[in-house]
């Protein structure tokens, strides 16, 4: 905000400066500052390096400002100063608030030390010193955030290409020690390798709403919810339909991992569909080409949103694997082509964990029309869907089929 430089009056109370019961700014920013570590709770909570450093600093700026607006000084030369020191609190992380408040209490105690002393002849100066005070503060709290805020946004841009340089060095298999020390973050032993598919959110297909947008939302609520529920632990490379996420071993246990994907989807919107691999910093490119071929097998079989790991769909994966076998059970299904419907009741009942209610009510049917379509199948294929073994060949032959007609 600009500051009018043109000379002002100053304002008096009895005959002397406003400005006066100010003048000694050392000492009372020394009695400002012991009063909010008492009474301004965040201060409470800071080092002691910071309160006789920062929050002193800021007291005695904000101090001498307020003397110079008074005697009607100029004061771009202050307010540029409060800036540089706001941008210096950010970087060091000296929470916003707890700037905000200390201007504000010491903004009460100075006017209680002006206005002790005024009477009723003063009523007028008083009306105009309180207009005074209001505009101080706009103008100690506009440039102060501007500058805090500005300077955040380098800092958070800052993490945010050291992440992103570190975890496509992870990925692409390159040597991360150095690069890890620069960045300022720890490698870990090992890694949950996260692939993530997340699919378009219902507003980015609605011709009347810029899709783009849309997704860049939702990528952004995904990215915010990832910073809450791991802050610095997890390394990502995300785009708008998805990517891959690696978070240290250890850092979350199994349902908190379950419970991550179900909150990304909550943040999203949309129900986000992951595959974890466990591995080692060196193991990391080969395990995330491994987590995201699975995730393709998970996604071709329209299986519901949630996290599946690696173990839990070894077999299934073998039988991606190009070969005579695969060639087999791709066949096994043939005799299901001239009937789409009986196709489609499969998909969806493997898709939904064998839930016949779930799948009648996705397809639209009643669950008798499941259970005769289910009945058919196994007349047609010679492998019946109520049966374990059944059952396994023909999710089987579901997977290997994906990949022979793809």
């Amino acid at each position: 905000m600009t500051v009018d430089s043109g000379a002002r009056p100053s304002l008096t109370l009895s005959g002397r400066p406003m400005s006066s019961p100010l003048q000694d700014v050392r000492s009372l920013s020394r009695q400002m500052v012991g009063h909010f570590v008492e009474n301004v709770v965040p201060c409470g909570t800071l080092p002691g390096d910071a309160i006789s450093g920062d929050v002193t600093t800021i007291t005695r700026l904000c101090l001498e400002f307020a003397v110079s607006m008074l005697d009607g000084q100029d004061i771009p030369a202050k307010l540029q100063r409060l800036q540089d020191a706001a941008a210096g609190w950010a970087r060091e992380g000296v929470p916003i608030d707890t700037i905000h408040h200390s201007i504000h209490e010491g903004f009460k105690i100075g006017l209680d030390l002006v206005v002790s002393n005024a009477t009723i002849k003063d009523y007028g100066n008083l009306v105009d010193g309180a207009k005074m005070v209001v505009e101080m503060l706009d103008q100690i709290t506009s440039a102060i955030s501007m500058a805090y805020v500005r300077e955040l946004r380098a800092v958070v841009s800052e993490h945010h290409t050291a992440v992103h340089t570190l975890t496509s060095a992870l990925l692409g298999g390159h040597s991360t020690s150095t690069m890890a020390r620069e960045c300022g973050i720890a490698i870990a032993s090992s890694y949950a390798v996260i692939a993530v598919a997340i699919p378009q959110h219902r507003d980015e297909r609605n011709p009347a709403v810029d899709g783009q947008v849309v997704a860049r939302r939702k990528l952004r609520r995904v990215q915010a919810e990832l910073a809450t529920r791991c802050g610095n632990t997890a390394l990502s490379l995300l785009s708008v339909d998805g990517g891959t996420i690696l978070i240290p071993s250890g850092a979350l246990d199994k349902g908190q991992l379950d419970a991550l994907i179900t909150e990304l989807s909550r943040s999203a919107q949309v129900g986000i569909t992951a595959t974890m691999v466990e591995a080692t910093p060196e193991q990391i490119p080969n395990a995330a080409d491994q987590a995201h071929e699975l995730l393709d097998m998970v996604q071709r079989l329209q299986a519901v949103a949630g996290l599946y790991r690696f173990d839990e769909l070894a077999l299934e994966y073998q039988l991606t694997r190009p070969g005579p076998g695969r060639e087999y059970l791709g066949s096994l299904l043939d005799p299901l082509d001239e009937h789409p419907e009986l196709l489609e009741t499969l998909q969806r009942h493997i898709a939904n964990n064998l839930n016949r209610q779930r799948t009648a009510r996705v397809l639209h049917v009643h669950t008798n029309t499941v259970d005769y379509r289910l009945k058919r199948i196994g007349q047609l294929t010679g492998f019946d869907p109520s049966q374990p073994s059944g059952l396994w060949y023909l999710r089987s032959a579901l997977v290997a089929r994906t990949y022979r007609t793809a």
